[in-house]
């Protein structure tokens, strides 16, 4: 074999995969674009499994590092810290993969291809996989994607570490129950301004290797055989080199759901010419009767084939000597490993009420806790979905009788189940409310552990939930969770309500004054996550998650599920006032920010007159100082509107910079914006600052009347002006 040009080292990777192809029969090559490639023993080429998961941590294969779900990850509002996990997992997948092939495991979830991050936009609260995605922002979206993709991928020059997936494209949030038939309906101007900026940066900026298609139409074409978005968007316009994966068995909707094509055979065609290199699935065998028919060119899958083949090349599968071989099965969740899954449940945890100052609870004067709810002592809500197996799992319950040590008594409730009116299968409804006013009766405070967990909100098929198919037919709290907190509040005793879940809920009960004095939204905060919330609730840390999502106080106030629309949607274009604002997050420390602008020209010298043109920069110095007693860490947050632009957005986020600041530390960070942050796309595609006076804020949430009023800070409101049109970016 060490003759073959393909083998040959000193050739490029494209060179020689399209030298292996070329031995291939036309067989061979059709099973090669199926996720589970078979093995061709003549050529030397081992079976491969492209279906691997990694959204939280290497999934489904065995012992992994279980993170915080990506929703949870995204409330750290902190892009270096992001890839530095995405580093963790994608050493625990090379040190799972080399023993697995070690030991002729070729298995589903056993290569290096991972199919994730989930980059699409979190649009509607109700949506079951919300919790798969980093939030409601697409700026928020495109720089955790982008440093999560380049922390799977690394940075050797030659090789890639991992392989990571950039998905689903294009427009796909639900509903979970219609997605194999649903059409989904965009203009240009939100596709551009919305649904696309992330899957454009994850391929541009990040070097994406693999794109996975939606299960949806948009705008009438299947995603996974869409001319538009495969050829006419990812490939020519942006230039994507990688493959192009289906979703998991998504071909067989074009002609079972979509009714875009008749048979099979069509539906592979269709599929394979505009694009899709590799099928999720098993449909593709049937491209072999497409060449028969003169419905694909043998070239068409030639090119498929090699794209496929660059890839497992770029993870040195085909070279004997290579980076990452050396990495052993020991590190996966070592203790190394749990150290930063520990700080990143603790960094995720977002405070959304703290009466004054109910929070931290002070050791020295409490003699009792209850611990109530379904999520409680729930694995289940630690973790969400596309998960692995941590070698220890910390419910909160677990956490808090830890935390709190001898000196205090425990009590435990379940309370109710988590959506059904009664836990014992014979017994009455609300079966467990008596023992949990007796656990609050006897408790000096109760920690209500509530909300959901993915066998009610996530991926259809996937998801238990009788009612609507992964996603949520509304906000409120499911089952008798509302009543157990209520009955439970009636003691006379102070409540902390511990949320564990991936969205939005519309605790408007809980947020009133007189009702519950502190509110956690703890996502699934991984498998450390109920020490973490432990530690935060005893004042171990001071908490700095925030919102990436718009918390609601009803759907009532949204527009139609299926409606694409960003008009009326998240914090950038909703009317009403929101409970929690996107970008909103309270701390047990305080921090004042201060920031100064400066417009530099094209020629690298300062402009006067608060004029900005298409050749400017806008510099932004902040200043933060932690003028609290507690170390911590806070988020500063830019947005731009424009004042002038009819239609315009509230306003969006365009910067962020994570500080830690030990407590009366003061620290300087800059944060630049060039006109694109100040553009907005037309209809036509093009994206264009247009004459007028654009608002910068500069702070630490949204400039919005409910997070001042929440947090008690206005952010600093910097004026400039644009003279003429001008396009900063086209599509």
């Amino acid at each position: 074999m060490g003759d073959q040009a393909y083998l040959n080292e000193s050739l490029t990777f494209e060179e020689r995969a399209k030298a292996l192809v070329a031995e291939m029969t036309l067989e061979e090559k059709v099973f090669q674009t199926l996720h589970g490639a078979k093995e061709i023993k003549r050529l030397g080429v081992k079976a491969y499994n492209y279906w691997n998961e990694a959204l939280h941590g290497v999934a489904r294969a065995g012992v992994a590092t279980v993170f915080p779900q990506a929703i949870g990850l995204a409330a750290i509002f902190d892009e270096d810290f992001m890839e530095e996990i995405a580093d963790v997992i994608s050493t625990e997948g090379r040190a799972k993969f080399n023993v697995q092939q070690k030991y002729a495991d070729y298995d589903i979830y056993k290569g290096l291809t991972f199919w994730s991050p989930n980059v699409n936009i979190f649009r509607d609260p109700r949506w079951g996989r919300g919790h798969e995605t980093y939030g409601e922002d697409p700026y928020l979206t495109t720089r955790l994607g982008v440093r999560f993709i380049e922390g799977i991928q690394g940075h050797n020059k030659k090789y890639l570490k991992a392989a990571a997936c950039a998905k689903h494209f294009a427009v796909h949030s639900g509903p979970e129950g219609i997605r194999h038939s649903f059409n989904a309906v965009a203009t240009k101007q939100d596709m551009y301004e919305t649904y696309l900026p992330a899957f454009k940066a994850c391929v541009k900026e990040a070097n994406v290797e693999v794109v996975m298609g939606a299960y949806n139409r948009t705008n009438g074409e299947p995603c996974c055989g869409s001319k538009t978005l495969l050829q006419d968007i990812l490939r020519k316009t942006w230039g994507f080199k990688g493959h192009v994966t289906s979703d998991c068995w998504a071909i067989k909707d074009f002609h079972e759901y979509h009714m875009v094509t008749k048979t099979p055979v069509e539906s592979v065609s269709l599929a394979m010419n505009n694009g899709c290199d590799l099928n999720c699935g098993n449909l593709f065998g049937n491209l072999l009767q497409a060449v028969r028919d003169h419905m694909v060119e043998e070239e068409t899958i030639d090119d498929a084939v090699v794209r496929l083949m660059v890839t497992r090349m770029k993870l040195g599968l085909f070279d004997k000597e290579m980076p990452f071989r050396d990495i052993p099965y020991e590190v996966c969740d070592c203790t190394e490993h749990r150290a930063i899954n520990l700080k990143a449940a603790r960094r995720c945890l977002t405070l959304l009420k703290n009466a004054n100052d109910f929070l931290p609870l002070d050791k020295k004067k409490i003699k009792s806790i209850g611990v109530i709810g379904p999520n409680a002592d729930s694995r289940a809500a630690l973790i969400g979905n596309y998960e692995g197996t941590a070698s220890e799992y910390v419910t909160v319950l677990e956490g808090i009788r830890e935390a709190a040590g001898e000196q205090i008594r425990v009590f435990y409730s379940q309370g109710c189940h988590l959506y059904k009116d009664r836990i014992s299968g014979l017994a009455e409804a609300d079966d467990r409310l008596a023992e949990a006013r007796a656990v609050a009766d006897a408790s000096d405070v109760v920690v209500m552990c509530l909300g959901l967990d993915a066998t009610i909100e996530g991926e259809e098929g996937d998801a238990g939930n009788e009612f609507g198919s992964g996603d949520k037919l509304t906000l409120n709290l499911p089952g008798r969770q509302q009543e157990v907190l209520e009955a439970v509040a009636a003691s006379g005793k102070p409540v902390i309500l511990v949320l564990l879940a991936g969205s939005a809920l519309a605790v408007t009960w809980a947020d009133a004054k007189e009702n519950i004095p502190a509110i956690v939204q703890g996502w699934y905060p991984g498998a450390q996550g109920g020490r973490a919330i432990a530690q935060m609730l005893f004042g171990e840390f001071s908490p700095e998650g925030k919102l990436p999502v718009t918390f609601y106080r009803t759907t009532e106030e949204l527009p139609e599920f299926t409606d694409y629309s960003m008009k009326g949607r998240t914090y950038r274009y909703m009317k009403n006032e929101a409970l929690y604002p996107f970008g909103y997050g309270l701390s047990y420390t305080k921090f004042v920010c201060s920031a100064k602008m400066e417009i530099v020209g094209n020629n690298g010298m300062p402009e006067k007159e608060h004029l900005i043109s298409a050749d400017s920069t806008v510099k932004i110095t902040a200043a933060l100082t932690n003028i609290g007693s507690y170390d911590g860490a806070e988020t500063v947050q830019v947005y731009i509107k424009a004042k002038d632009v009819p239609d315009a957005p509230n306003y969006q986020l365009k910067g962020l910079k994570k500080l830690v600041l030990a407590a009366g530390e003061r620290k300087e960070t800059e944060i630049i914006l060039d006109m694109r942050a100040f553009g907005l796309f037309t209809e036509e595609g093009e994206k264009l600052i247009l004459p007028g006076q654009y608002e910068i804020y500069v702070g630490t949430c949204q400039p919005d009347a409910r997070s001042t009023k929440l947090t008690g800070n206005k952010p600093q409101i910097f004026t400039v002006n644009c003279t003429e049109r001008a396009v900063v970016e086209t599509i």
